[in-house]
């Protein structure tokens, strides 16, 4: 679609605002805000990327809200966000043209993490603890990768990451058949369930949009 300077010009504005609300949630921890910031700052990429090429002389523009939604979004199961992102690009063709690197194949690749990531989190739900090599005998695939998702997870608080010997033990820190509380990002409504059933997309009971919910440490405040 064809902008004024005007147009782009907000457009950077907004998808820089957003990106950084992003970088900032990633470095808080906070990374399934992170992954919404990242989502938000979409609806700006086309004009950013017309604002950069046209008036800032660059070819290949680094999109990293993009790249922060494909780390983090397959290891939160939230194949909402990926799926925004194929239709995007599936319609603004401009940024797979023009973003760095190769947006499409990460897209797919990340696909392919959330299903290793599904695998290992069911897996380690079944037993309790194990080694990094016991994954590659179990579920096949390559030691590096299933070290790679351990890694992120245990930096998102998922796993405990224990160094030992050459290699590391892993070990969920809650089982996927706890209890826990979990609130609809769209409706807001909160009720409690085991957590293999929140950490999945299903249909919320109250607005019946099919959502991940997102975990809570503590209900929220009421207000007085």
């Amino acid at each position: 679609m064809a902008m004024t300077k005007a147009e782009m010009e907000r457009h950077r504005a907004e998808y820089l605002r957003y990106a950084a609300l992003a970088g900032s949630a990633v470095e808080e921890g906070a990374y399934r805000e992170a992954v919404e910031r990242a989502v938000s700052s979409w609806d700006y990429v086309d004009g950013m990327i017309q604002y950069e090429r046209k008036y800032g002389g660059v070819e290949s523009v680094h999109v990293e809200s993009i790249e922060i939604a494909l780390t983090y979004a397959p290891l939160l199961f939230d194949s909402q966000s990926l799926d925004k992102l194929d239709a995007i690009l599936k319609n603004q063709r401009r940024i797979v043209k023009n973003a760095s690197g190769d947006v499409a194949g990460n897209a797919l690749k990340a696909r392919s993490l959330m299903r290793e990531a599904h695998a290992l989190w069911h897996y380690l739900d079944a037993h309790p603890e194990c080694l990094i090599e016991d994954l590659c005998n179990s579920l096949g695939g390559e030691q590096v990768r299933w070290r790679s998702i351990g890694e992120t997870w245990a930096r998102m608080g998922v796993v405990r990451h224990t160094p030992e010997g050459s290699s590391y033990r892993l070990a969920l820190y809650t089982r996927l058949n706890d209890v826990v509380l979990g609130k609809c990002p769209e409706c807001g409504v909160t009720g409690k369930a085991p957590k293999e059933k929140l950490v999945e997309e299903r249909h919320c009971p109250r607005c019946r949009e099919k959502v991940i919910f997102v975990l809570l440490a503590k209900a929220p405040r009421t207000q007085t």
